[in-house]
């Protein structure tokens, strides 16, 4: 079985202690950031923790897409 990895894209503040687990951090301090740490994802991304501000930048598509799977931190 093939395992895919992660990354948690979102504010700093948030995101950075992810890093600690392997997790590919991407910080995003603003939607246009979001935006550009989404579209750089690599392929091999299966599993996507953002903050609930990067939530808000992301389409509706790119949020509730299959892959990759997209999990939104609480408030």
């Amino acid at each position: 079985m093939t395992v895919g990895s992660a990354a948690a894209i979102g504010e700093q503040v948030r995101v950075a202690g992810f890093g600690l687990t392997g997790v590919k951090v991407c910080v995003a301090e603003d939607p246009e950031a979001v935006r550009t740490a989404w579209a750089d994802l690599p392929g091999s991304i299966e599993l996507v923790v953002v903050t609930p501000a990067a939530a808000r930048a992301l389409s509706p598509a790119q949020r509730d897409g299959d892959r990759p799977l997209v999990a939104v931190l609480p408030s």
